[in-house]
């Protein structure tokens, strides 16, 4: 019996190809605060060929940016604290620690959003932006993207409470020291996927960065 392993797939030759997905059938499922829709569809198979009709459910929700604020000459970071009603539904304690984000609005760039985001969350100004990576939020349910950013911001500007009150925000920005983060990180006490992304870039790129932000224009 042989012991070899297969060839691994080449992804990108089956993302081209015209017929990798047929669907036979798109239907609004649900409008709300989000959108669901319901997909009949078939798609290519690894062995060739398409396989049989598969339903599922696609939450569209936009796309979103994620900001983590920075401040080179204090080497800290602001993050927020925020009621979050998945994590009470998946059996967690509601109230988050989690970095600044946001919704993309049609017409709008990424950059900008993450500016006032920003600003309307820890009440920080940007001074600089370092675009660190876009993914897919679940892609098994949503076709949400999300765009990180780390921000230079001035930690001795958050104070107070902050988000907008007509869409139910009650946030509180907290200045922690980089280290105190890294130390969260490495204990397992960072409990979303979005705060964790950006404090492990962070970590692997964070003495060029602020290497490279001492050295320049404060903004």
């Amino acid at each position: 019996m042989s012991t070899e392993s297969p060839p691994l797939h080449d992804r990108d030759t089956l993302n081209a190809r015209p017929d990798a997905v047929t669907v036979e059938q798109r239907e609004a499922a649900f409008r709300g605060y989000f959108h669901i829709d319901r997909y009949r569809l078939r798609h290519a198979l690894f062995a060739g060929g398409q396989g049989a009709p598969i339903t599922r459910e696609l939450l569209e929700r936009g796309h979103a940016v994620a900001v983590l604020p920075y401040d080179p000459v204090h080497d800290a970071v602001v993050l927020i604290e925020q009621f979050r009603v998945g994590a009470l539904g998946a059996g967690m304690g509601p109230w988050l620690l989690e970095i600044v984000a946001g919704i993309i609005d049609d017409g709008e760039e990424a950059a900008a959003v993450a500016e006032r985001e920003t600003l309307e969350e820890s009440g920080c100004r940007v001074t600089a932006l370092e675009p660190v990576q876009t993914w897919l939020s679940s892609p098994g349910c949503t076709s949400e993207t999300v765009a990180l950013f780390v921000a230079r911001v001035d930690a001795g500007a958050v104070a107070g409470l902050h988000g907008l009150a007509h869409e139910g925000e009650d946030i509180r920005p907290t200045v922690l020291p980089v280290t105190e983060l890294f130390h969260l990180m490495r204990a397992g006490r960072l409990d979303n996927a979005t705060i964790l992304i950006a404090a492990q870039w962070l970590a692997l790129n964070r003495e060029a960065l602020r290497a490279r932000w001492l050295d320049g224009p404060a903004g």
